[in-house]
């Protein structure tokens, strides 16, 4: 747990407003806003050696998430602290991951909760490998909901994710692994945990963000990635007619990294084998 500190707090012994529970010991006040409502916002960040991934991309995104929904600013050398002690409680010899969470707190006082849970990973993610099956579902927001409707919270990685559970419940029961995320006129979103990225010969692209999705921190390190080989990385609209004529694609997330589509609806996809190893690669060996 984290005793949160406002962003502008002056320097004081950052060790001490973080502890450790052990597990089974109950923390949490039932009342708490994120629990009971969803009010708050996390991040999910991988651990690989204790090392915590993309930190600085994460932070940012969490800063940008709490801007969205009126919460306190994120004291950025608290959080960097406790994260840094929950990376380091983890196995070295194995991949893990950390939940990063920040509420508004119990109703009434106004102040807000923070923790972290750290996570080993449960095995070694062979669907790098053997890649996903993909259904396409309609998330219900038009490419323009970032604009005409702020208050819906597009952009912003909130607790509230019963929507997104749902949309992968949907997808077993058609058969697949994971969804693709449409807006209700046509355009390719992001899946419930990850990142949609696509390759058309030397281009890599993906989603833009204006169009009421989250920007995906593992994405910004494999368009970097990509840069270094010299593919071209864009940004774009994309309609959903040319998720189908993609070479390959991918969902990318911060634990799972990236998984290659093998089949788009039920129609099989072109799988790119090498360069899903070389983006993995990188992604396993990214140091900040």
């Amino acid at each position: 747990m984290i005793d949160v500190l406002p962003a502008d707090a002056p320097p004081t012994d950052l060790d001490a407003t973080v502890r450790r529970v052990d597990d089974g010991v109950a923390t949490l006040d039932v009342r708490d806003l994120g629990p009971s409502r969803g009010d708050g916002i996390f991040e999910t960040i991988g651990v690989i050696g204790g090392h915590p991934q993309a930190l600085d991309a994460h932070l940012a995104r969490l800063a940008n998430s709490a801007a969205l929904l009126d919460l306190p600013v994120p004291h950025e050398a608290q959080w960097r602290r406790a994260i840094g002690r929950a990376a380091a409680s983890l196995p070295a010899d194995r991949q893990g991951g950390l939940k990063v969470v920040l509420t508004r707190g119990l109703e009434g006082p106004g102040a807000p909760t923070g923790w972290i849970v750290a996570t080993p990973a449960d095995g070694d993610f062979p669907e790098r490998e053997t890649g996903i099956r993909v259904v396409t579902l309609d998330r219900g927001y038009a490419s323009d909901v970032a604009v005409r409707a702020p208050w819906l919270l597009p952009g912003a990685k909130t607790l509230s994710y019963a929507v997104n559970m749902a949309a992968l419940r949907e997808a077993r029961r058609r058969g697949a692994d994971d969804v693709i995320f449409l807006t209700s006129d046509g355009f390719v979103m992001e899946a419930p945990t990850s990142t949609v990225i696509l390759r058309f010969g030397d281009r890599i692209v993906t989603p833009r963000t204006d169009i009421g999705i989250l920007p995906g921190t593992s994405q910004l390190s494999v368009f970097a990635f990509a840069a270094a080989r010299g593919l071209h990385t864009v940004e774009a609209k994309i309609p959903v007619a040319r998720l189908a004529e993609a070479d390959a694609a991918w969902l990318v997330s911060s634990v799972r990294l990236a998984a290659p589509i093998t089949h788009l609806n039920a129609a099989a996809m072109g799988v790119d084998v090498e360069l899903t190893r070389a983006m993995n690669d990188a992604l396993l060996a990214r140091q900040a």
